[in-house]
């Protein structure tokens, strides 16, 4: 399906608590400066199956984002403070993290108890807690340091191929809309990414109800040079990304709801269709 999290429709593009649950409900709260913690942190205890708790797959996992550069968010302090972080040393004796911009936050880290680690490697999501933090040297910078996670989450779907839409020419559903009040409308939202079993997009306005368990019938999109289906969207998800420039960006996870052979087909051949045309400029045929 799509993003981190909708191949199988869960909550993904998105929290712990022991090692393997998530913040209590009164740790969900955030401050106005933070992204929502409670979105983007998952309930590990409702994705065990996604668990890893073998030293070496988790070792194996950390030197890839270490490797990769991607980027870290570490929510703390109730999740009502963040910082952004990468890992820069991943080894048998523990992982070594950059200390963030703010002099302030990193203090409050190293003070925290526990500090939940959010990240993302080859679009899968990765999350992680941290226990005993402290401050160490490492190419004579200061840094975070800790032993390796005793779990790791690594919520990766792949019961559907899922393409990421072309930026030169984005998909677009529109969403029909009924308000209490009688009046309607429809909203445009973006596709980031497709597949047969649902989509992921950017989350629309604040104005347009939007939450997790909403379901959207009579939903259009428009597959260029294939054609227009109509579809049932339900929201599984909502969560931040971090992109390279620092900034959030919200998303969602949205499964098709019974979607009809024929459609799946369009979806099919759409996909094809780019595949084939992205491997063309790669190969330079076109």
């Amino acid at each position: 399906m799509s993003d981190p999290e909708t191949d199988k429709q869960l909550p993904q593009d998105d929290a712990p608590e022991p090692v393997g649950t998530a913040l209590n409900a009164d740790q969900s709260d955030s401050s106005a400066e933070a992204p929502e913690a409670h979105k983007e942190l998952l309930r590990t205890d409702e994705y065990t199956e996604y668990l890893l708790h073998s030293p070496l797959e988790i070792l194996s996992v950390l030197r890839q984002v270490a490797e990769h550069g991607d980027l870290v968010t570490i929510y703390f302090n109730s999740g009502k403070d963040f910082l952004l972080t990468s890992l820069i040393s991943v080894g048998e004796d523990g992982i070594r993290l950059d200390h963030g911009s703010n002099s302030e936050m990193n203090r409050r880290a190293l003070a925290a108890e526990k500090l939940f680690c959010i990240t993302r490697h080859a679009k899968v999501k990765l999350q992680f807690i941290l226990t005993g933090v402290r401050e160490d040297t490492f190419d004579r910078q200061k840094v975070f340091a800790a032993a390796l996670p005793e779990t790791l989450l690594r919520l990766q779907r792949r019961e559907f191929f899922r393409l990421n839409t072309p930026i030169t020419r984005p998909l677009i559903c529109r969403v029909p809309l009924q308000y209490p009040d009688g009046h309607t409308a429809t909203v445009e939202i973006n596709i980031v990414d497709i597949s047969a079993g649902g989509v992921a997009v950017i989350v629309p306005p604040d104005d347009m109800p939007f939450e997790a368990d909403m379901e959207f019938p009579n939903c259009v999109v428009d597959l260029p040079e294939i054609g227009v289906i109509t579809v049932t969207l339900k929201v599984r998800n909502l969560y931040e990304i971090t992109l390279r420039s620092g900034q959030r960006s919200k998303r969602s996870g949205c499964q098709f709801v019974n979607l009809i052979p024929a459609a799946q087909n369009m979806i099919q051949r759409y996909i094809t269709k780019i595949e084939r045309e992205r491997k063309a400029r790669e190969s330079g045929l076109a």
